[in-house]
């Protein structure tokens, strides 16, 4: 076991709500789950699922504020859909108040929300383990994404941009531009090995 791991629960748990600190946890062991089905080191899997939401102990109004700070750019898209930013800033606190240099859990904690073309195996586990951990019960199709998530990881992520972004076109909400590149990325490989 990363002996880290104990220390990052400690300050997670001091910053997040207790029903965030609790799904960071459920994330991180769906995380692991998932890693152990397709080969991934497993310690890294779970530092990336127990991180992914440290941000979240900020309001979704003071991000714009707080990666201006920090010199991270925003689009204009993500201004207008603040909610997707935590993910962009919680890399950031990875690394600079966690201590996390692996690129390969950055980069999974700066695209669990949006998700991104040509996403790496980690990019994979974390976006989906965050949809289908435990303690989500809002999504319909929630036992088939929990199924498939275990037999076809690519077909998962797929599914899941899917009705993210069909979700949230059904109730005019912001969508922010890579969610979007990342299904019409996902969405072409798809055709093309059909």
């Amino acid at each position: 076991m990363n002996t880290d791991i104990l220390e990052y629960r400690k300050k997670l748990r001091k910053k997040l709500s207790e029903a965030r600190y609790e799904h960071s946890l459920s994330v991180s062991y769906t995380c692991v789950c998932l890693a152990m089905r397709y080969g991934y080191p497993l310690d890294k899997a779970e530092v990336a699922g127990l991180l992914h939401d440290c941000a979240k102990c900020y309001a979704d109004s003071e991000f714009v504020h707080k990666c201006a700070k920090h010199g991270i750019l925003l689009t204009e898209e993500e201004k207008k859909a603040p909610s997707v930013i935590h993910a962009k800033y919680g890399a950031w606190m990875a690394r600079e108040k966690y201590g996390i240099h692996d690129e390969e859990i950055l980069s999974a904690i700066a695209c669990h929300t949006t998700g991104k073309p040509d996403m790496g195996l980690l990019d994979k586990i974390l976006y989906v383990a965050d949809y289908i951990e435990i303690r989500r019960d809002k999504a319909a199709n929630l036992p088939e994404m929990r199924r498939l998530a275990f037999t076809d990881l690519d077909e998962a992520v797929y599914q899941i941009t899917r009705g993210t972004l069909t979700y949230l076109e059904s109730r005019n909400m912001p969508i922010d531009s890579m969610t979007r590149r990342t299904y019409e990325y996902l969405n072409e490989r798809r055709q093309k090995h059909e």
